[in-house]
């Protein structure tokens, strides 16, 4: 079953929502302008209800079916915010906030669950109530548990949840999924090195944080290589070192800053044991100190079994069996949807976001051709889960 044929008329009023809010990017909770947005035009869909402020600054949207009697209460999300990055795209609508840009395509996740929105409230050809969720901060915000924690699930019933991310490189019209980890639990790490500053010239009356510092940075990239299973995946990254501010000084502090992406909590936890013992014991032995403060962030985001099948066989409704991939590789990027699909069955989805530059890179834009695809997804989702009587 191809693009709804209403949803492809709408198709360009989308995309101008989406090169707005491309415009406009806000970053975490700070999406003021976003949920008015989209409050505003759920609203003016004639969503039963709207409801703002859950999760801080998420936006809760009600829609019922023209008849309940399956009682069935399904959850469709998507994530507002930007990143602090400087756009280079070039694109007549790009950022007009210095340093802020839609650098994920959660502008485009927002304009096309609100054309499934229009949709849905224009025909409610379904039996049971869609719950359309826009959430704040993902990147690194934790919005989604914020939502949860706020009671959402609860509030409204919600039996499902469903999320849906765009996937450069995957062809428009295209779709991926699997069962079970389909993104990393994303820990953070800072490591503050102390020793005794010195000067530069006498390094014998010092400790020198910088070597100290430098030997833990190549030992933490043994920690994959020699103490995980090669059958299993794990990554330690170091992106921020800094330490000193002159040539002839040796610093009495240096900090470095990583991450830890896991799929498996047995991995999470001996990577996180061995961050702390490598930074630790090799200050020790150069007579040094590492004081380390390990975050636990996002969890594995867990797609269900039962939820993942149903997904998989919408989407292939919608794209054809062929351009639906079942079983793709797992990646070691972090997502905040786990902690709804933590709380409730459900999936994520990726989408063919078509040749276009990574997330998270200036370059980056949402491909509006997808738009019609991921609007027909999210509508046969409801009405295939929920179907009118």
């Amino acid at each position: 079953m191809p693009v709804i044929n209403r949803i492809a008329e709408f198709h360009d009023e989308v995309t101008a929502w989406r090169r707005d809010l491309h415009e406009n990017p806000e970053l975490l909770y700070d999406v003021h302008r976003t949920a008015g947005i989209v409050a505003e035009k759920l609203k003016a869909f004639g969503c039963d209800e709207v409801v703002p402020g859950i999760g801080k600054t998420g936006v809760v949207g009600v829609i019922r079916g023209k008849s309940n009697t399956s009682g069935r209460v399904i959850g469709l999300r998507a994530d507002m915010d930007a990143l602090p990055i400087e756009e280079i795209t070039g694109v007549p609508y790009a950022s007009k906030v210095p340093g802020k840009m839609h650098a994920c395509g959660h502008d485009g996740h927002t304009a096309m669950l609100l054309g499934a929105a229009k949709y849905l409230a224009e025909t409610r050809n379904f039996d049971g109530t869609a719950i359309i969720i826009f959430q704040p901060a993902e990147e690194g915000g934790a919005g989604g548990k914020a939502m949860v924690d706020d009671g959402m699930m609860e509030r409204w019933g919600i039996q499902e949840v469903y999320g849906m991310h765009n996937a450069p490189g995957l062809p428009v019209g295209t779709f991926a999924t699997r069962p079970g980890a389909l993104l990393a639990a994303a820990d953070f790490f800072t490591i503050e090195v102390e020793g005794k500053g010195s000067h530069a010239a006498e390094p014998h009356k010092g400790v020198d944080t910088l070597v100290v510092a430098a030997n833990i940075l190549l030992a933490l990239q043994s920690i994959v290589a020699r103490n995980l299973d090669p059958l299993k995946s794990g990554v330690v990254t170091v992106g921020a070192f800094n330490g000193g501010h002159a040539h002839n000084v040796i610093p009495q502090t240096v900090k470095m800053l990583g991450t830890v992406r896991t799929l498996v909590p047995e991995v999470r936890d001996l990577l996180e044991k061995r961050v702390r013992e490598t930074a630790e014991g090799i200050a020790a032995a150069y007579g040094a100190v590492a004081k380390v403060d390990y975050q636990r962030n996002y969890p594995v985001t867990v797609n269900h079994p039962k939820e993942t099948d149903f997904a998989v066989k919408v989407a292939r409704e919608v794209a054809g069996a062929d351009k639906v991939e079942p079983n793709v590789t797992p990646i070691m990027g972090g997502e905040d949807f786990s902690f709804m699909l933590e709380s409730r069955p459900g999936n994520m989805i990726w989408i063919g976001n078509g040749d276009t530059a990574a997330c998270h890179h200036p370059a980056y834009d949402f491909n509006d051709a997808a738009i019609p695809h991921g609007v027909t997804y999210w509508v046969r989702l409801v009405e295939t889960g929920m179907p009118s009587r």
